[in-house]
């Protein structure tokens, strides 16, 4: 049954404007929900705790990091970053070496012999994902890069002006 016209189709237009973003809202919402469940079924088959799941992910993809600098990026306490990197140096997934740049300081890196067996946990995602845009062309990718780029920054700006209060 086709709508019948309105008095005020901006009103209308207004309407379904609320209901698009929310629902972008809601999914990020619901993404955020699955991401974080996988990280955790992720983390448990690996013996590591979610904290320790994302700074390595952290280590990995922005190292190698000071560990006072990996604790700000990580929102966490230096004496729990620690704990974190005591427990994943035990376990095999990096190495402390010293800072070339400064032989007093210490660096953290990501000890990749073990990278295969995390990318194998993710390998179901990762074909998912390969499906998912296999149905989008290049700029439709492009958008929304931009627009996870965009959300990112937003979520980075909220985080940091939660954190100086």
């Amino acid at each position: 049954m086709p709508s019948r016209p309105t008095r005020d189709g901006g009103a209308d237009a207004a309407r379904r404007r609320r209901r698009s973003v929310t629902a972008v809202k809601d999914g990020l919402r619901e993404l955020n929900s699955q991401l974080s469940l996988l990280n955790h079924h992720v983390g448990e088959r690996l013996g590591l705790r979610d904290v320790d799941l994302e700074c390595l992910d952290l280590i990995a993809r922005q190292g190698p990091l000071s560990p006072s600098a990996l604790a700000r990026r990580a929102g966490l306490h230096p004496a729990t970053m620690t704990g974190v990197l005591d427990r994943l140096e035990r376990a095999g997934w990096i190495a402390r070496d010293r800072d070339p740049s400064d032989r007093r300081a210490i660096v953290v890196r990501a000890l990749r012999d073990r990278g295969a067996e995390l990318f194998r946990l993710y390998a179901g995602m990762n074909r998912s994902m390969d499906k998912l845009c296999a149905g989008y062309s290049d700029e439709e990718l492009e958008l929304l890069a931009g627009f996870l780029r965009r959300t990112t920054d937003a979520g980075k700006a909220a985080t940091d002006a939660l954190s100086a209060d």
